[in-house]
């Protein structure tokens, strides 16, 4: 990766650019024959550089042979009062050409000269600096090509600003897609945001303009200058590669260098590697960063990433989930979008510290032993002025037409997935979060709304592919490139899906024409369950199958069971207020939902306030509230939650057989009229059994007899109506023993006391 520490390598100019002397003899080869030789630079090239408007800079800046042993060299110091050539030990002085700052020095030599510029500015401050025009190229023709092959990493290893050395002098070389603009140029504050002053160079091949500036330094911020291909400039353009990024409101990208962060993960990272994420225990603690926990007496602020570390990561171990996952943390301009609306894909959001903090965060997590997964925004983006869209002055990452490329639901545009070199973009961000920040998994936000080209929209308004259908072929190849490329290059990582339609196969191999993903979030088991839970107990039996319909379907994907920040916004109220009844039989139907989902075929999702029973609808410009663990009703769901986890990633039965049929068995399916429900979870051993029993009425049930498929001790190891999370404490003594006997087609029996409104669990002891 090429980073703060890496050294360019000077190739041959694209263009008209020069290469340093110190390595280049005067036969050097160079692209093009010099415009300038024989002659001095033409007034009209003058003119066209200090207006911001010439498309290669290199043709007339930098150094120019003139004549025998004879050097012209030209620069734009609009700063400058008076500017000095420094050639060995002659100094010679510049010429202003242009009044506005177009300077011009000869100078004998043999080859190209090694120089510096002394500037003395009109307060008469002088300082020295290297030419960026008396540089050559740093890119690779092959890295350039390979800006085509969706899969691979080379985007942000070549694109954005890069730090490293050129020629043996410190810098960050600048490269960025835009091939169809007139001009590029870098600004920032170490230009005075001056268009003229930094214009860069064009691979016509590949549409890429470069530019090694030295001397900068990581902090500084900057922009592009692009000139579009009508003439006209743009609104200043962020970088798409920018690894760091201003907070908002301001807009600018920030200087980065990617050297490889300070890791202490490396025996996470190992045993990441050799983890099925299907056999093993996922439960998923899903977070707003800004609104998880602020600090009131100091402005409402948010937390830092390091806060967050030394807070979150020791809850969320305390808790027993196995995962966070972060809604977007991509650099986006507004809070309102909770990051949905993304500008900086490569840049993890300002607003908690920097890109270094961000690693000490994910160290802390996996130090803890708990993964990372980010919500990944790959299905639009915002139409913010300083943003991708209309990027060179064209519809470049966004489709024209906007029955393609625009979102009617989030007023948003639309990747235009059949372009090489945008799926190559994304696919290549989706492995920087992976490789680079060692994140250990993807939810990828909005799935069904790439797949079909008619999402959200009405007839004649929708464009279908070359066969009739109203599938996205393109997004569909890009889906499946981009998984197969973090499953082979992110071992032991996980890439989810939210899709909420039928598609078949989303969690299947691209070799068995699925689209590739590790998971996918079980929309329709969140619908129904949320419908049956949300009803009175008395009503309950005519619902009885929105508890059991999504068994029919549980292992044609690889399921996440998601409770996710959807569920308690735009007025759906909190987890705790869809639940029915008074005070008590509110927390007692919400913890006995949370058993029945733990029990239930699927891994693990809670949006955060859930683990405690918030009251009121998230809002992301408040802290959740904390204060209502006071109560011990309250208190009661957070451990609840705690005690759930623990005994999910203890027992293998809950976790190891979770995409397969035969880790599950019906004991009782049928008893819509008591709305009591039960089954056999299983191992891969013959002795790893849970049995799960919820019942979903207020009537304490006794001697409810139901099958088991083995004998023995079967331990209550969990029941949601303890006393010590603020239930009735109706229970079984702590287990009981299977009777032998026939009963639900089994051969042997628990009977039991159903509590109240109620799930428990009994686990087999060896």
């Amino acid at each position: 990766m090429t980073g703060i520490d890496e050294t360019f390598a000077t190739k041959a100019a694209p263009s008209t650019g020069a290469a340093r002397p110190a390595e280049v003899p005067p036969s050097a080869p160079r692209t093009g024959k010099p415009a300038d030789e024989g002659r001095t630079v033409h007034p009209d090239a003058i003119a066209a550089v200090m207006a911001a408007s010439h498309g290669d800079a290199f043709s007339v800046l930098g150094p120019h042979q003139v004549g025998p042993k004879t050097w012209e060299v030209r620069a734009v110091l609009p700063e400058a009062k008076a500017a000095t050539l420094l050639v060995g030990d002659a100094r010679i002085p510049f010429e202003r050409r242009h009044p506005d700052g177009f300077f011009v020095a000869k100078a004998p030599a043999e080859g190209r000269p090694l120089y510096e510029i002394e500037v003395e500015s009109w307060d008469g401050q002088k300082h020295r600096r290297y030419d960026p025009y008396s540089f050559g190229s740093s890119l690779e023709q092959h890295d350039v090509n390979t800006l085509r092959e969706v899969g691979t990493n080379v985007v942000y290893r070549v694109l954005g600003a890069q730090a490293g050395k050129l020629d043996g002098i410190d810098g960050f070389r600048f490269a960025v897609w835009a091939p169809n603009a007139r001009r590029v140029s870098v600004v920032g504050e170490f230009n005075d945001w001056d268009g003229r002053r930094h214009p860069m160079r064009l691979w016509q091949d590949g549409g890429i303009w470069e530019l090694f500036v030295p001397g900068l330094k990581a902090g500084a911020t900057y922009k592009y200058e692009v000139r579009g291909p009508d003439g006209a400039l743009l609104p200043l353009k962020a970088d798409p590669v920018a690894f760091a990024a201003q907070q908002p409101p301001e807009t600018a990208s920030v200087l980065h260098g990617l050297g490889e962060p300070a890791w202490h993960d490396a025996e996470w990272m190992g045993r990441r590697g050799q983890k099925d994420p299907r056999h093993s225990a996922i439960s998923i603690y899903e977070v707003h960063l800004g609104s998880w926990a602020r600090v009131p007496d100091e402005g409402n602020r948010y937390l830092t990433y390091k806060e967050l570390a030394a807070r979150l990561i020791p809850y969320v171990k305390e808790m027993g989930f196995t995962h966070i996952e972060l809604l977007p943390i991509t650099e986006h301009p507004f809070d309102g979008s909770w990051g949905y609306q993304p500008v900086s894909l490569f840049a993890p959001t300002s607003r908690f510290g920097s890109p270094d903090d961000f690693v000490h965060f994910v160290n802390a997590a996996h130090e803890a032993g708990i993964g990372i997964l980010l919500d990944w925004v790959p299905g639009h983006f915002p139409l913010d002025a300083h943003g991708l869209g209309q990027f060179d002055g064209t519809h470049l990452y966004e489709h024209a037409d906007p029955r393609q490329g625009f979102h009617q639901d989030w007023g948003t545009y639309i990747y235009n997935f059949g372009r090489t070199e945008v799926a190559t973009f994304l696919a290549a961000n989706a492995r920087f979060w992976l490789e680079h920040y060692h994140l250990d998994g993807l939810r990828v936000d909005a799935v069904a709304s790439m797949l079909y080209l008619d999402y959200s929209r009405r007839a004649g308004e929708w464009i279908p592919n070359q066969y009739g259908g109203n599938e996205n072929l393109d997004a569909i190849h890009f889906l499946r490139k981009t998984n197969e490329a973090t499953y082979s290059h992110a071992p032991g990582t996980m890439t989810v899906a939210e899709e909420s339609t039928s598609w078949p196969g989303v969690s299947h191999p691209t070799y068995t024409g699925g689209l590739g993903f590790g998971f996918k979030w079980n929309m329709g088991w969140m619908h129904d369950t949320l419908q049956f839970i949300s009803k009175e107990p008395i009503h309950r039996r005519y619902h009885h199958h929105d508890l059991t319909f999504g068994l029919l379907y549980a292992f044609s994907e690889n399921f996440i069971l998601p409770l996710s920040h959807d569920e308690v916004v735009h007025g759906k109220g909190s987890m705790l207020g869809k639940m029915p009844g008074d005070r008590w039989q509110k927390f007692a139907n919400l913890r006995a939902y949370y058993g029945f989902m733990w029990g239930h075929p699927g891994k693990k999702l809670l949006f955060m306030g859930g683990e405690f029973g918030q009251e009121r609808e998230w809002n992301h410009n408040q802290s959740l509230d904390w204060h209502l663990l006071d109560d011990p009703l309250h208190a009661g769901v957070k451990d609840v939650i705690r005690d759930l986890n623990h005994l999910y990633v203890s027992t293998p039965a809950l976790y190891s057989r979770d995409v397969e049929p035969a880790g599950f068995q019906w004991l009782v399916a049928d008893d819509q009229d008591n709305s009591v429900i039960a089954w056999a979870r299983k191992g891969k051993q013959p002795n790893e059994v849970a049995i799960v029993v919820s019942n979903f009425t207020p009537v304490v049930r006794e001697g409810y007899r139901i099958g088991v498929p083995t004998g023995g001790f079967y331990r209550e190891a969990f029941n949601s109506d303890a006393e010590v999370y603020g239930g009735s404490n109706v229970g079984n003594m702590g287990g009981l023993c299977a009777e032998a006997g026939e009963s639900h087609g089994q051969a042997h029996s628990l009977c039991l006391r159903l509590p109240p409104l109620a799930t428990m669990i009994f686990v087999l002891e060896a």
